[in-house]
């Protein structure tokens, strides 16, 4: 067994930018941790928001902090398919050559001119991790699944640098697809 590393489920979800959050949920609004996620300090918020596409809307839709630089919705393409959009695969935060879509909130609505991706998947690795695995920052690996679902996927970012604790990082459809849940393990080829 090569180096093992759990998995991540990424549900649809946003990052906002403390003017778009201002814009959804009031003047001066902050974000409220509902639950830490494996990343250091960072957490699922109780706040939501509505996403409206061309075909259909997906309401309430989970908001991430704490707030970013700059706003980005990341969905998997079964929930870009339902809203309308064709969305490209994308590392976080490289949001050029993106669509945008509207965000509805309690206290109003935005529309991002750009900001959705499928995000690229992943994998956090503290630097210690990082060497512990035999891989650096910015590296593409593939990550081996066992069981009946078993496959193989390419093309995986090494996210490695403080602030990051080992995890891979896939959304509904592709761990759907090899069968695999929260806290399931997976091997990194290298």
């Amino acid at each position: 067994m090569g180096y093992m590393v759990p998995v991540g489920v990424s549900n649809k979800h946003m990052h906002l930018s403390q003017a778009d959050l201002e814009a959804l949920f009031g003047p001066g609004a902050e974000l409220h941790p509902a639950k830490a996620l494996k990343q250091p300090g960072q957490y699922a918020a109780e706040e939501k928001v509505d996403i409206v596409g061309p075909k259909s809307t997906l309401k309430g839709v989970r908001v991430l902090g704490p707030v970013r630089s700059q706003t980005q919705v990341e969905l998997a393409f079964t929930d870009a398919r339902a809203l309308g959009l064709g969305i490209p695969v994308k590392e976080s935060g490289k949001l050029d050559n993106t669509p945008g879509v509207l965000l509805v909130g309690p206290a109003g609505s935005v529309e991002i001119p750009a900001g959705a991706i499928a995000a690229l998947r992943h994998v956090h690795l503290s630097p210690e991790q990082a060497k512990e695995a035999g891989v650096t920052d910015k590296q593409m690996v593939s990550l081996k699944v066992p069981g009946e679902r078993g496959l193989i996927f390419d093309n995986v970012l090494v996210r490695s640098g403080p602030g990051h604790e080992k995890e891979v990082h896939l959304d509904t459809d592709e761990a759907n697809a090899a069968g695999l849940n929260n806290g399931m393990e997976v091997e990194i080829l290298v």
